[in-house]
């Protein structure tokens, strides 16, 4: 499903992820750990198209990623969720998914049917909350559960939690 061989980063002399590859098969589940400063996050940002490396290539599905949008891999099927969550603050959790839900869909879809997409994802998570709930009362766990159903709003087939 993803194959990274590789994979290659540098900012001017630093050289923040060298040569890393590894495979991960569909239904797989695979962690990559590290110290701070091993270059995790920047494995992440150049799997999620934020970053271009400086060499070596990774396939998604059969299909070469590198050189593609963040959007575009996410139409692909990829979602990724960050360390520090920046939701819409002074809306509510559902409004926060639905707006995801809205925005990520391949094809105009009605408020009401971004909304049920919303509760959908929300239902897929087990949202131990009512949805009404602003988000700026939720803490860091919260937080991550609201960041899992707005990545899940673009159905991906590949999930790249952010440190949780």
């Amino acid at each position: 499903m993803l194959e990274v061989h590789e994979l290659t980063k540098k900012f001017g002399g630093f050289t923040a992820v060298n040569r890393i590859s590894f495979e991960v098969k569909r239904g797989e589940i695979v962690g990559l750990i590290g110290p701070n400063g091993s270059g995790k996050s920047t494995t992440f940002n150049l799997l999620a198209g934020m970053f271009e490396p400086t060499s070596g290539h990774v396939m998604f599905d059969g299909q070469p990623m590198l050189g593609l949008s963040s959007s575009n891999i996410c139409k692909r099927g990829v979602a990724r969720t960050f360390q520090i969550t920046r939701p819409f603050r002074k809306l509510s959790i559902l409004e926060n998914t639905t707006i995801a839900a809205y925005y990520s869909a391949s094809e105009d879809i009605t408020r009401g049917e971004a909304e049920r997409r919303a509760h959908d994802a929300l239902t897929l998570i087990d949202w131990p909350r009512a949805p009404a709930v602003r988000v700026d009362g939720l803490g860091a766990a919260g937080l991550k559960k609201l960041e899992m159903a707005r990545a899940w709003q673009h159905s991906p087939s590949c999930y790249w939690p952010m440190k949780v």
